[in-house]
């Protein structure tokens, strides 16, 4: 097992070239948010946002219009109800999952409208959904992010017995083969032949929300560091606690918005090599 470290943001996080437009750093379709949860696509489109999408757009329930644009203007938003194949197709990352309840007929039309060379992530309740009704993934570059016991439920791998060994067989039968992020303490990353274990991070960081957060980071991280998914996954999962450990050198809880708003200054640093000991 591989331990994570910073120096997956030096190799991950650069310098923005001048001649670049907003169309260049990912175009990031987010599908979530129930009447009940509207909370979480918001959280996962002010990380996007922070994390430097160039483009976000939020298909959610319409109830969650109006406080989506209060907290972040800069995010489109639609109604998650219509048909969403033209949103879908213009997408470079597609993240499903964050607050979608019990809206079945929404991931399954997603999981039919992919393309082979988008990135899919299925956060939340995408994946208790694609467990219950044993759906199958679609041909595309596909993360996973469940926390144990939702990877239990897709795995049927009880969580006491959630081995390196065990995970990575129970991933091999899935096709395409995903990146799967699983979310515990030590958050461990697995690639179609590697695990990588994330050796920060603490207590602080259990607040709802944070997990809607991690996902908004790897979808803003995936869309604009495009030459490698896993490397991408991999420095929006270490940059998520550290700005949480930071934080927590001077509060007792840190709260996932707290952790979105600090992400443009993380990456900032890095990309100008004034690198803290995080």
């Amino acid at each position: 097992m591989h331990k994570l470290t910073q120096e997956i943001l030096e190799q991950t996080i650069t310098k923005r070239a001048n001649a670049t437009h907003k169309g260049d750093y990912g175009r990031i379709l987010i599908i979530g948010g129930t009447e009940q949860y509207g909370g979480a696509v918001i959280m996962n489109a002010l990380a996007a946002v922070n994390s430097g999408s160039g483009l976000v757009t939020v298909a959610t329930h319409p109830s969650n219009f109006t406080a989506l644009h209060s907290h972040l203007p800069e995010a489109m938003v639609t109604d998650y109800t219509q048909d969403l194949t033209a949103f879908i197709t213009k997408a470079d990352v597609v993240l499903i999952g964050s607050g979608l309840g019990e809206q079945l007929a929404i991931l399954t039309a997603t999981l039919n409208s992919v393309r082979s060379d988008q990135i899919l992530i299925l956060d939340g309740s995408a994946l208790t959904l694609l467990a219950e009704h044993q759906l199958d993934l679609p041909d595309a570059r596909i993360v996973l992010t469940p926390h144990e016991m939702e990877w239990q439920r897709l795995s049927q791998i009880e969580i006491a017995e959630q081995t390196p060994a065990k995970n990575l067989a129970a991933l091999a039968t899935f096709k395409p083969s995903p990146i799967l992020v699983l979310k515990k303490y030590q958050t461990e990353i697995y690639t179609a032949d590697q695990v990588f274990q994330l050796t920060i991070g603490g207590p602080y960081q259990a607040t709802g929300g944070m997990g809607d957060t991690l996902a908004g980071m790897i979808a803003g991280f995936s869309g604009q560091f495009r030459t490698s998914l896993e490397q991408a996954v991999l420095a929006a999962v270490y940059a998520h606690s550290a700005i949480a450990d930071d934080l927590a050198r001077e509060r007792y809880v840190v709260l996932p918005t707290q952790i979105s708003a600090e992400i443009p200054k993380l990456m900032h640093d890095y990309a100008n090599k004034k690198l803290t000991n995080l």
